[in-house]
């Protein structure tokens, strides 16, 4: 199989990378079902990389229903070990304008339990650190090439996940500012915590499209307005992408290609066989039996 080592996932208004030489499309089954859409892999920036559209090419999948198990695990049989997701944000602070990028380095969780969030169960337990979300190296990668681009970028500061697909009402809006949180989107989880399972690097490359519902000087939000917004944040993610991947360059260390290490609290010696063969590929060479 075609193999890339750095992933992206193109969030909502960006459905395909332009420049892309070399094209090949993927389609890959996991034990966790059928990816979003098709892996389109190609070589940009000298890079050879694997694009996937989160919402299906057309925007076909709600939040709620986007397949993030077998999107990563499909990102994990490519070889992906660098996976940068580019998603489109609501801010909660006055400084955080629309057009703006912004580095985030934690989340809060507000969904509800109905997006499954973890790889593991059905007879082996794993309980990995998730204190810091996201790969500080590949996110200090991405704010230099987000500089290089061009853009009004802000390192730092906390991704609230809501379930959606509505938006926010006036009260959760104003609730997340009271609780210092910057930004409010609906697909940072449960994807961050499966590709820390997956031991793949993650970082969020997070583009403004609206004040959410706070700001007394701006409208409510609608999708008329968002849609305005990404047609330029699409253009302007590609420009970051470009610039990220000689940073990324041949790879670098990073604890989440270890996060498994020592999360395993099952002994291998009971794990079902089913289980061990549905997860092998992720904890395989940890289990020390055959």
């Amino acid at each position: 199989m075609t193999q890339a080592t750095i992933g992206l996932i193109g969030g909502s208004g960006l459905y395909a990378m332009e420049d892309l030489t070399d094209i090949e499309e993927v389609y890959l089954e996991t034990p966790y079902g059928t990816p979003s859409d098709t892996y389109i892999l190609g070589t940009i920036a000298g890079q050879r990389v694997a694009f996937l559209p989160r919402h299906g090419r057309g925007h076909r999948l709600m939040p709620t229903e986007a397949p993030s198990r077998a999107n990563i695990y499909g990102f994990k049989q490519l070889g992906v070990q660098y996976l940068i997701s580019i998603s489109a944000v609501g801010s909660l602070r006055e400084d955080y304008a629309p057009g703006h990028v912004v580095i985030p380095n934690q989340i809060f969780d507000r969904t509800k339990g109905v997006r499954p969030c973890t790889f593991f169960g059905d007879g082996v337990v794993v309980h990995i650190a998730f204190d810091k979300p996201f790969c500080s190296a590949l996110s200090q990668r991405l704010y230099a090439a987000a500089q290089a681009a061009g853009a009004t970028v802000h390192k730092g500061g906390t991704y609230v996940c809501m379930e959606g697909p509505q938006f926010s009402t006036l009260a959760e809006s104003e609730e997340n500012r009271r609780r210092g949180f910057d930004l409010v989107g609906m697909t940072a989880l449960p994807e961050a915590k499966l590709a820390r399972e997956a031991e793949i690097a993650y970082a969020l490359l997070a583009m403004v499209t609206d004040y959410d519902c706070w700001h007394p000087d701006h409208d409510a939000v609608t999708v008329e307005m968002v849609v305005k917004v990404l047609q330029s944040n699409a253009k302007l993610a590609q420009q970051i992408i470009r610039e990220v991947l000689p940073r990324i360059g041949d790879g670098f260390a990073s604890p989440a290609h270890q996060a498994l290490a020592t999360a395993i609290i099952t002994d291998p010696n009971v794990i079902p066989p089913a289980t061990r063969e549905r997860v092998g590929l992720l904890i395989g060479k940890y289990l020390g039996v055959k």
